[in-house]
């Protein structure tokens, strides 16, 4: 991985974040207008030269702004991202919705499920030690400009079929961050490359289950990636009670 400059990152921070925000190429313009830099466009033309000359972000074919490579992605989580915390009202109001099925693993599964996916407003999975795949909130992928691709919705809609492709893809991970955040080349197929998968792993009578969110690259990883997480200890909780 080459070093950035303080400036580098600040420019590319910006950029993805406005990129979340819009689902558009991002131009240099745009970025001295809205955000006080400090430094000249064409100051702001050159770093983003030299950031796309090192692979974080690239310009699409019909745009002069610039969009964020999976790399460029993976750098923003890895090192730049800023997670919001779950306020106590959401905490409460996602355990009350799934409490009352805590005597029932397959109904505190499906419910979980349904509760993440509304409060991602994204397609929630989760995988269960025998393979099974559960999901909800497939509609909500229709809410993204990347998934208009009918190629990609189409790809991704089938995957929802085969139980083993996602088995293996999170069996490929160590257990090492609370929470992954799979990007681009990590799902092994360049038809999902635009695809995010952000999960973590939780436990109910001593078995591996895992939870998680599938959605744009372009995802609101401030917000989903807490969720994951506290969606995570809650059901492992509660499956001990």
């Amino acid at each position: 991985m080459v070093d950035l400059t303080n400036r580098q990152i600040t420019i590319l921070k910006f950029l993805i974040e406005e990129y979340i925000e819009t689902a558009e190429p991002v131009s240099s313009d745009t970025l001295d207008k809205k955000y006080d830099l400090g430094v000249s466009p064409a100051t702001i033309r050159n770093e983003m030269v030299v950031l796309n000359e090192n692979g974080f972000i690239k310009k699409p074919h019909v745009s002069a702004g610039r969009i964020p490579t999976s790399m460029g992605l993976k750098f923003y989580v890895q090192n730049l991202i800023e997670p919001e915390k779950v306020s106590v009202a959401d905490e409460v109001a996602v355990k009350e919705k799934v409490w009352d099925y805590r005597q029932k693993i397959g109904d505190l599964i499906s419910e979980a499920t349904a509760e993440l996916a509304r409060r991602t407003k994204s397609m929630a999975v989760i995988i269960t030690p025998d393979n099974h795949f559960y999901w909800s909130g497939v509609a909500n992928i229709l809410d993204f400009p990347e998934f208009w691709d009918i190629d990609l919705t189409h790809a991704l809609l089938l995957m929802l079929d085969d139980e083993p492709y996602w088995q293996n893809l999170v069996e490929q991970i160590a257990n090492e961050a609370p929470v992954t955040v799979l990007l681009g080349d990590d799902f092994g197929m360049e038809i999902l490359r635009p695809c995010s998968f952000i999960f973590t792993r939780f436990q109910i009578e001593n078995k591996d289950y895992v939870i998680g969110v599938v959605g744009p690259g372009r995802c609101h990883f401030r917000h989903i990636i807490p969720m994951v997480n506290y969606f995570g200890h809650l059901i492992t909780d509660i499956g001990q009670e």
